[in-house]
């Protein structure tokens, strides 16, 4: 009864030998704040997206009304991807019943699954839809994880705070249950689904979507006297970001996690614009790719053209860390700002008014309009000779400091302009003569879905068999105006005559 959508690649079984998640796809899930993200993050290469639905999903301002989803669901379904959709926060009781009209609607427009956060919706009457829990259920032990399962769920989103041996623990006591982890993207300060620091301070509920985001906040640090503790150069901690933790970054740990049983690899990201969701689930792609083409036949039989080279540090960035995956890393947070950061492309050297004299390293070229950050100021470029560069306003570094300031850029306007990823589904193409005319059939690959077009049409003989058939090929794959590319055609007729513009219209039929 449930709407499984294959996605690409083996299983994981076949992959690495684990136990377990028998016949479990490994899959990418990228975010979508909007259905044009959502098809960004498809042509960038996702086996999943995550949407808000229209209420009730744990990112007030990432709402999707049910006409845009239905449109993502036939778009992802298209290129085989699967569509998630979050209804994640903790309901009032007067909005239960809209939930559960809302949860019928999402099921019969075909969504695959739910991501849900209050368990008491199990309580009413849902569609038999694909249930997984979210990261807000806390879900870091194995005596949790194996609740969820027994209550239905398919899959788990685990809590960010998990270690490699923790998640490895999980896996081997509920072997009967997918694993999601985030590997990119915003970390919380606390476990998901237990900070209650936004309700308190100010009324707005994280678990209703509401964070009031008190940890990207600047805080002084005071000593049991209420004086201002001092960090290790001697400098009051004052009006610090002491709770802005760096992004996630789990790139260079992805076969660990696989064989640590993971199998869906999540990129945090439900507010990013497409520049973001492009270059991350692109990146994350290779990576990914990388790693089953190192061991394995690859047989995903994707087709990608990019214009660029995906770069997590080229997009919003706060720097990175792998937070608890391997113990406490000594540096998780970023004092300085809560803002993007960007790439560290060098050092300011000298800064007078408008005017900065830098260092640069190899290779960094910088371009008007580029954003820099300077400790926790932020500027563009107006201009560059050699290495001075004109900026669009005076920063306020004291003279103190003008020796070796770390400089990053965290907008590479020419990056941004080439970011354009496309994705082609292959198609195996057959034509063949029939009593009446002829038949001609495009089947996707690997979905195998096949499309079928039947024409009356005289067999005319061609003068010359070798061009009739080379026309035939030619005509049938000229498919740049669709979402395929051809991987094989297959000609079963002799060489009869028949004209371009017949052939062509034979294609668009048939597509």
């Amino acid at each position: 009864m449930y709407r499984d959508t294959p996605i690409r690649h083996e299983t994981l079984d076949e992959r690495l030998g684990n136990g377990g998640n028998r016949d479990v796809p490994l899959s990418l899930l990228s975010p979508a704040r909007d259905k044009e993200v959502a098809k960004a993050a498809i042509q960038a290469g996702a086996d999943a997206i995550y949407i808000g639905a229209p209420a009730y999903g744990a990112r007030q301002a990432a709402g999707n009304s049910i006409e845009d989803l239905a449109e993502v669901v036939r778009y992802a379904h298209l290129y085989g991807v699967q569509v998630l959709v979050t209804v994640n926060t903790l309901l009032h009781e007067d909005e239960y019943a809209s939930a559960v009209k809302m949860i019928h609607e999402l099921y019969e427009i075909g969504v695959d699954a739910l991501i849900i956060q209050d368990l008491h919706l199990l309580d009413f009457d849902l569609p038999p839809i694909r249930l997984h829990a979210s990261t807000q259920c806390d879900n870091r032990t194995p005596e949790h994880v194996a609740h969820l399962r027994d209550l239905g769920f398919r899959r788990v989103v685990l809590a960010r705070e998990l270690s490699i041996d923790e998640i490895r623990a999980i896996h081997e006591a509920v072997p009967d249950i997918e694993l999601e982890a985030f590997v990119h993207g915003a970390l919380c300060v606390s476990y998901s689904g237990r900070c209650y620091i936004s309700e308190v301070l100010a009324g707005r509920s994280a678990n209703r979507g509401a964070c009031a985001q008190f940890c990207r906040m600047a805080y002084d640090l005071l000593d049991a006297s209420g004086e201002e503790v001092l960090d290790d150069t001697g400098e009051p901690i004052h009006q610090r970001y002491l709770l802005s933790l760096q992004d996630l970054d789990r790139s260079a740990y992805l076969a660990e996690l696989i064989d640590a049983g993971v199998t869906t690899f999540k990129i945090e990201g439900r507010l990013k614009d497409a520049d973001y969701v492009t270059n991350i689930t692109a990146y994350y792609r290779d990576k990914l790719d990388k790693i089953i083409n190192h061991k394995f036949e690859n047989i995903n039989g994707l087709v990608y053209k990019r214009s660029f080279v995906p770069n997590p540090e080229k997009t919003f960035h706060r720097g990175a860390t792998d937070y608890f995956l391997h113990g406490r890393t000594p540096r998780m947070a970023n004092w300085n700002t809560p803002k993007s950061t960007g790439e560290y492309i060098g050092s300011v050297l000298e800064a007078r008014g408008n005017t900065l004299r830098v260092r640069l390293n190899e290779g960094v070229t910088l371009h008007n309009g580029d954003g820099l950050t300077i400790g926790a100021e932020g500027c563009s470029v107006n201009g560059v000779e050699g290495n001075i560069i004109k900026i669009n306003k005076e920063i306020s570094i004291q003279p103190s400091a003008f020796r070796e300031i770390p400089l990053y850029r965290n907008l590479d306007v020419e990056f941004v302009k080439n970011l354009h990823s496309e994705r082609k589904i292959p198609v195996d193409i057959l034509f063949r003569e029939t009593e009446e005319g002829f038949e001609l059939r495009y089947k996707a690959f690997p979905s195998g879905r096949v499309w079928v077009g039947s024409f009356v049409y005289p067999h005319e003989e061609a003068k010359n068999a070798e061009r009739a058939l080379d026309t035939i090929r030619t005509q049938l794959t000229k498919l740049g105006d669709t979402p395929y590319i051809a991987r094989s055609v297959q000609i079963d007729s002799k060489p009869y005559f028949i004209p371009i513009s017949i052939l062509n219209q034979w294609r668009r039929e048939t597509l």
